[in-house]
């Protein structure tokens, strides 16, 4: 038995949380650029709060395996409603990374879902 399992959603489990702590620190202290992002958007001003949460949550949930599937479906929402605001408002090209993140965290929750079955008792 290896110290160090480094499975394929292992791996990606990982960068997925180290985007989405970088992703949570970077709403936290968030620019004047993406400030003004945020504004054009129509969203609240401390609306990246909120992002900055959902980030900083799904980052630990990858981390610690047995929320790691619940933690790819809570990054899979961000990037889903990060996609859909950039395309609501014509940004196209913008909604490529986070559709490449939603494809990542899908890829994370399948893995994960085939290797155990998830009960709720």
């Amino acid at each position: 038995m290896s110290l160090v399992n480094l499975s394929l959603a292992n791996v990606i489990a990982w960068l997925l949380a180290a985007f989405f702590f970088i992703g949570a620190y970077g709403n936290t202290f968030v620019s004047p650029e993406i400030a003004a992002d945020y504004a054009r958007w129509g969203f609240p001003e401390s609306f990246h709060y909120l992002t900055a949460v959902c980030e900083f949550t799904a980052a630990v949930m990858l981390i610690v395996k047995p929320l790691r599937l619940y933690g790819s479906l809570l990054g899979s929402a961000v990037m889903l409603a990060a996609a859909a605001t950039v395309l609501f408002h014509g940004e196209y090209a913008h909604a490529i990374p986070p559709f490449v993140v939603l494809g990542f965290c899908g890829l994370v929750a399948r893995l994960t879902a085939r290797r155990k079955p998830v009960t709720l008792a």
